[in-house]
């Protein structure tokens, strides 16, 4: 289940309200990585100028970030993107518009005072500036814990079962960390889909979260011996679609357990080990091993970046997605979140609250 205090945290970090423009201070906090190393040890609280937008950015003030596993990467250095020394980590956040930059308004229907979610590296500080093509208006129907880890989990879901994997109605779908923030995503929009889902997580508390999600099977890594539990839930078929954030082992099961003509969507390797692609074993066994990288669709098709934010609102409205927050953690606390994350104990997303 949820941490106990997940609903009290939640509600206490309530949506921002719309009103007129606040005189934005001249210097802001930030945490930033100076040495690379575990998150603890990396991350210092500094205060820095604070940031102006230029033509087409906003200048975001920052509500809650949500943490994510790429957080961890940068503060280590291991993140396909390395950022120049010091920096700040932080990738998604939800806040409200403090100032428009040239052309940030027109385009995108922008003001100063809207609620918004958006996703950039560097976000973890009390204001943010980024372009107006990456936030979007926050769905009325979260709070602002909830809305934090909306964009980059559930985008990157969205993207791996649609895009990627064109996911059917009644179609069997295989979600590795079924538990942690892109597997819940995962689990929500799949069954949103129409798909029967199979969750995998590492226990007996973890599993009751992914059933609540919505898992009709749910295996606990360790325990469960994988690929016969997959194969015996489907009557021999296998998985049409394999959801796979966590390499090594994960995805070697997934590939005996794949069904005739499946597709494994490889997110991330967040067990240690990058996925090896048997290509061999592909041809042989009729299957596809789909690559996503989401952060690509904002620069390269970004029209599919508004179609799949208009599909998640109405989701989030409807009740038909629900982000699972385990806890929450004040700004000056920010590194004791990130290394709860590292730890793989936490089941949905931890969430640093800003301001209030």
């Amino acid at each position: 289940m949820p941490h106990p205090d997940a609903t009290a945290n939640a509600e206490a970090v309530r949506p921002a309200v719309a009103g007129p423009e606040v005189p934005t201070p001249a210097s802001m906090r930030a945490w930033r990585v100076a040495t690379l190393g575990e998150p603890a040890a990396a991350l210092s609280l500094d205060t820095v100028p604070t940031p102006d937008p230029e033509e087409g950015e906003v200048l975001v003030r920052v509500s809650a970030v949500a943490a994510n596993f790429p957080d961890v990467l940068l503060c280590r250095g291991e993140y396909q993107v390395r950022p120049e020394l010091p920096f700040s980590p932080g990738i998604e956040l939800v806040g409200t518009v403090a100032a428009l930059g040239g052309g940030a308004s027109g385009a995108h229907g922008l003001r100063v005072g809207d609620r918004v979610v958006g996703s950039k590296i560097g976000v973890l500080s009390e204001y943010a500036v980024l372009p107006a093509s990456d936030v979007w208006k926050a769905p009325a129907a979260l709070t602002d814990a909830e809305a934090a880890g909306l964009t980059v989990a559930y985008q990157t879901a969205w993207f791996g079962l649609h895009r990627r994997a064109s996911l059917r109605a009644g179609e069997w779908l295989l979600v590795h960390a079924a538990a942690g923030g892109v597997g819940l995503a995962a689990v929500q929009l799949g069954v949103a889909a129409g798909a029967r889902v199979i969750g995998v997580v590492g226990s007996a508390a973890k599993a009751a979260v992914a059933r609540e999600a919505g898992a009709e099977i749910v295996l606990i890594r360790g325990i469960d011996d994988l690929v016969a539990g997959v194969k015996s839930a489907t009557g021999g078929h296998g998985a049409d679609v394999v959801f796979d954030p966590v390499g090594g082992a994960a995805f070697d099961a997934s590939t005996k357990c794949i069904a005739f003509e499946g597709r494994i969507v490889v997110v991330g390797f967040a067990g240690g080990t990058i996925q090896a692609l048997p290509a061999g074993h592909v041809l042989v066994k009729n299957y596809s091993v789909l690559g996503l990288h989401w952060g690509l669709y904002p620069r390269v098709r970004p029209d599919l970046i508004d179609d799949a934010r208009a599909e998640l609102t109405r989701l989030a409205e409807a009740g038909g997605i629900h982000p699972v927050v385990d806890h929450i953690v004040p700004f000056e606390r920010a590194p004791e979140a990130l290394t709860a994350l590292a730890s793989g104990s936490t089941v949905g997303r931890v969430v640093i609250e800003v301001t209030s």
